[in-house]
């Protein structure tokens, strides 16, 4: 079910809305490749009428299971908004739909959600990318442990004399 507000709830004052929601109700299940949301949306929202429409204020949290571009190891991304806000006005060309007296928050959440996540999301700023040592398994590993100089094409290259 998506995040709704109904308006006459507002009428005797701010509305206060906890609760959790779905990757799949947000629309957010199948984002990109390297990012994969794998818990609910935590939210803790304020909403007040406001004279040029409704301010929503709040807490957002959601966890995202990443893999790095550059070494392509997975790691967690915590999203926090700790002091999200929107004013979805009344009027104009962005005003707010009114269905049935109560207004849908879910495209204004998911649209701030999306632009809050890592384009190119990085394990760590310190990641080199591929190591040339395999890990436990086979498996190449990030190159951000690396003590020593890898050899690479570059560096062979680099030792010719012309």
């Amino acid at each position: 079910m998506p995040l709704t507000v109904n308006l006459r709830h507002l009428e005797q004052g701010p509305l206060r809305l906890q609760d959790e929601l779905l990757a799949s109700e947000l629309g957010l299940a199948d984002l990109d490749e390297m990012i994969r949301s794998t818990s609910p949306l935590r939210y803790d929202l304020e909403i007040t009428r406001h004279e040029q429409g409704l301010l929503v204020r709040g807490r957002l949290e959601m966890p995202f299971e990443c893999a790095c571009v550059r070494c392509l190891g997975p790691f967690t991304f915590r999203l926090e908004l700790a002091n999200w806000s929107a004013l979805l006005p009344w009027e104009g060309e962005d005003k707010v739909l009114i269905s049935n007296d109560s207004v849908d928050l879910t495209p204004y959440v998911r649209e701030d959600i999306v632009l809050a996540l890592p384009q190119h999301p990085l394990c760590g700023a310190e990641c080199g990318g591929l190591s040339t040592r395999p890990r436990a398994g086979g498996k190449p590993s990030c190159g951000a442990s690396q003590t020593e100089d890898v050899s690479s094409t570059w560096a062979e290259l680099n030792k010719l004399k012309f």
